[in-house]
């Protein structure tokens, strides 16, 4: 995510930030994990609210929130995430390309901006949906992607901060370093080794399996990071305390959700993709 770049650089936040971060964390992670657990219309309900939130806070980035705009795309989300939530996945896809390409219209001048933002909101809402609803293994396989994403995340921050060195792309992110790239990967592969101690899954594919959506949530924080820088923006809101946005908290799950699902789709099928990811 794009808040732990502070820590990237060897510097250290003010302790009312982490302080504030870390309650926030302790808070919404179990019930993430409560809502994740219980699956159905109430797991879709929290990721389609999500994702019409990103898709707000991506408008704001470029420029392009205004009310018709934002009100189109809610409406086209909501719709998606009703359809999926309750088996209509085409209906839901359908949904979403009509209604994509009335948002690009809206747009006008922002039209590319606009239709790369609901991409990545309708993209983070149906693979979310999608690997959860696998009844045999979506729980395994969403709390799966969701520690990996967020070791990566911890693992970044705390190596960035004790090690510090070489920046690992100024351009783009500044504070981030190649010491918290590579504590961010280690411990996403501990992640993978937890859950084959536990009997989830074989070691060797679920450590390939970190191992890559661990650089697809990192890829995802520097893509993320690159659209705030070039807007000028530092936040994409101040939603979370000490977190910032939901692109903020979010950015690193989004593309590493999405990876998941293709790799679990790829294997076992839409409606098997958990098991594709965590059965080998």
């Amino acid at each position: 995510m794009s808040e732990p770049d502070a820590a990237s650089a060897g510097g250290k936040p003010a302790p009312s930030n982490l302080v504030m971060r870390v309650l926030a964390a302790l808070v919404l992670a179990p019930l993430t994990i409560a809502i994740a657990y219980a699956g159905g219309w109430l797991w879709a309900l929290l990721v389609t609210l999500v994702s019409i939130g990103l898709f707000a806070e991506w408008l704001m980035v470029v420029g392009a929130g205004s009310t018709a705009l934002t009100g189109a795309g809610t409406i086209v989300i909501a719709m998606m995430g009703a359809a999926v939530a309750f088996g209509g996945l085409k209906t839901s896809v359908i949904v979403g390309l009509v209604g994509g390409a009335v948002v690009t219209l809206i747009a006008r001048g922002k039209f590319v901006w606009a239709a790369t933002g609901f991409a990545y909101a309708a993209a983070a809402l149906l693979a979310s949906i999608l690997v959860r609803k696998d009844l045999v293994n979506g729980f395994s396989a969403l709390m799966f992607v969701l520690l990996v994403v967020w070791a990566t995340d911890i693992g970044g921050y705390f190596a960035g901060r004790s090690i510090g060195g070489p920046k690992l792309w100024p351009r783009v992110s500044p504070k981030k370093t190649w010491a918290g790239a590579f504590g961010g990967f280690a411990a996403s592969l501990a992640v993978a080794a937890g859950f084959a101690a536990c009997g989830i899954g074989k070691l060797v594919p679920l450590l390939l399996v970190s191992a890559v959506l661990s650089v697809v949530s990192a890829l995802g924080d520097l893509f993320e990071s690159a659209v705030k820088r070039r807007f000028g923006v530092k936040d994409s809101s101040h939603l979370i305390p000490g977190h910032g946005g939901l692109m903020d908290r979010l950015d690193g799950f989004v593309a590493a959700i999405l990876v998941a699902w293709i790799i679990g789709f790829l294997r076992h099928g839409v409606h098997s993709a958990g098991s594709g990811l965590m059965v080998w």
